[in-house]
């Protein structure tokens, strides 16, 4: 593809452990958010690419899923020191596509690792259950058994982390996957899939393709697909739920948030303004369990704003792998217009724009805004509302910890909230009573390790868990085995009755 008379790479789609073109003449630019300059191009497929992945998909899945559970391990630990020794590379592909800066980028990278460990655990959690003598010479026992082909579509925030989640724990319970990244970031899915090959996984068990809506539609529709893992926005896992349950798919959709972080009158304010400028302006903004909304207990409200912006102020915006730059880019010109958009309808509302980002004009180039804070923030406000998705930090007063609750527990989102208190009371009360499928108490990002459970609730989440622990149980199907085994006897007839009834 060439643009102003510069010839860009293409990056291609990886089907059948090799680098594929499409027939598809459709081409779409990848874009430096720090420059706001074309960098590569990428293929977007059709209904061609699709077929020939998912072949490839299902014509290596009855080999995997027979290959014994402590062999698939084993390659995925040698893709763990892969992904280890390419750790600085992995993280300078995400920088240049994404934009976040390199130490997010390699936190992205740690968190990837961290993945694939626990999904080496599979030999341990995919173990069934045995129960001896359920009646006369019966016995009843169980195991789980991979699906087949599982899909995973994933978002633009994260190109590494979100995909290893999904495919690590569907290779390790013996799926083969097909994984279509944001056309925003596809480079790090192909290079994933270049380490995964180095490191001995079989032809055809892992592929990526790229495309838009219409490879997405094909894929939900695709009779030999058993599953569909997918993150994003709110309407678009919604609908992604709808048609992959219409079509018999297991199927989880993640959505989006707006998280919240409680802060009360006996807490930390130092400790509690530095997590609020990590938390709402780290990776710009753009993370599905960043905190956009401070909701701030009694009357400190005013002390912790003047601190927050304090630290805010010193926050320097630059391209990501500038050891300067605190935050990097947005990933795009409409992404800067939505908060720009945004700061524009709070003022109209009632809120007063302490700090703002669209003052930061120290770039000539690139999809650059700086961090904004907006106090005295009304909850029926569009800014409150909507998922804003950029760095945007609201406040909102209220009286008491009961206030605090019902703003929380009121918002259709329930991806993750926290609580910084000095008060166990408090903070106990909080965790048992919030309606979020990840809590932190005196931690911003409430992101669990990877051995246990991640998901939201409300309109964060559409269909099954499926990552992190409970992957285990998404990506296999049960099977219940009640057996008898007798002496066969001359003469004597067969005797059928249910388990249980003798």
């Amino acid at each position: 593809m060439t643009t102003n008379g510069v010839h860009l790479e293409t990056v291609p789609h990886w089907i059948a452990g090799a680098p594929v073109s499409s027939t598809s003449a459709t081409k779409s630019e990848i874009v430096d958010p720090a420059t706001g300059h074309p960098i590569r191009a990428v293929e977007l497929g059709g209904a061609d690419v699709v077929d020939k992945a998912v072949a490839s998909a299902r014509s290596a899945a009855e080999a995997w899923a027979s290959t014994p559970t402590p062999a698939r391990a084993t390659i995925l630990l040698a893709f763990r020191t892969l992904l280890l020794e390419h750790g600085e590379e992995l993280a300078s592909i995400i920088t240049a596509e994404q934009g976040k800066t390199l130490a997010d980028a390699r936190g992205e990278v740690a968190r990837s690792v961290e993945a694939v460990e626990v999904a080496t655990s599979a030999v341990q959690q995919l173990k069934g259950e045995f129960a001896e003598q359920v009646s006369r010479g019966v016995d009843t026992y169980s195991f789980r058994q991979p699906l087949g082909v599982c899909v995973g579509i994933t978002p633009f925030n994260f190109p590494i982390m979100v995909p290893v989640s999904m495919f690590a724990a569907a290779l390790a319970c013996g799926n083969s996957f097909v994984l279509k990244p944001s056309e925003k970031v596809p480079s790090a899915s192909v290079r994933l899939a270049q380490l995964l090959a180095e490191a001995g996984l079989p032809s055809g068990v892992f592929n990526v393709l790229h495309g838009g809506v219409d490879a997405v539609n094909a894929l939900i529709d695709h009779p030999d697909v058993a599953a569909i893992s997918f993150v994003g926005s709110t309407p678009v896992a919604r609908e992604i739920y709808r048609r992959s349950a219409d079509v018999g798919k297991k199927v989880q959709a993640l959505g989006g948030a707006n998280n919240h972080l409680v802060v009360m009158p006996d807490a930390d304010l130092d400790a509690a303004a530095d997590a609020l400028v990590s938390a709402a302006y780290g990776a710009a903004g753009q993370r599905c369990m960043a905190v956009p909304v401070a909701v701030v207990v009694g009357d400190i409200a005013d002390r912790l704003v003047a601190k927050t912006v304090q630290r805010a102020e010193a926050f320097r915006t630059g391209p990501g792998d500038a050891a300067s730059s605190d935050m990097g880019p947005l990933i795009s010109e409409s992404a800067v217009d939505r908060v720009r958009s945004a700061l524009d309808t709070a003022t109209g509302q009632g809120a007063t724009v302490v700090l703002d980002g669209r003052k930061d004009d120290t770039h000539d180039a690139g999809y650059f805004i700086g961090p904004s804070l907006v106090d005295h923030v009304q909850t029926d406000s569009d800014l409150y509302k909507d998922e804003i998705f950029g760095p945007i930090l609201s406040v909102v007063r209220v009286d008491d910890l009961d206030e605090a609750l019902r703003v929380v527990n009121a918002s259709p989102y329930g991806n993750g909230a926290s609580i910084f208190t000095t008060s166990g009371v408090a903070g106990r009360r909080f965790a048992h009573t919030v309606r979020a499928g990840s809590v932190g108490i005196n931690v911003p990002i409430p992101v669990p390790i990877s051995w246990f459970g991640f998901g939201g609730w409300g309109d964060s989440r559409f269909g099954d868990d499926g990552l992190n622990y409970d992957a285990y149980r998404f990506y296999t199907k049960a099977k219940v085995i009640t057996q008898r085994w007798t002496e066969t006897r001359q003469g004597v007839a067969p005797h059928f009755v249910a388990a249980g009834s003798q």
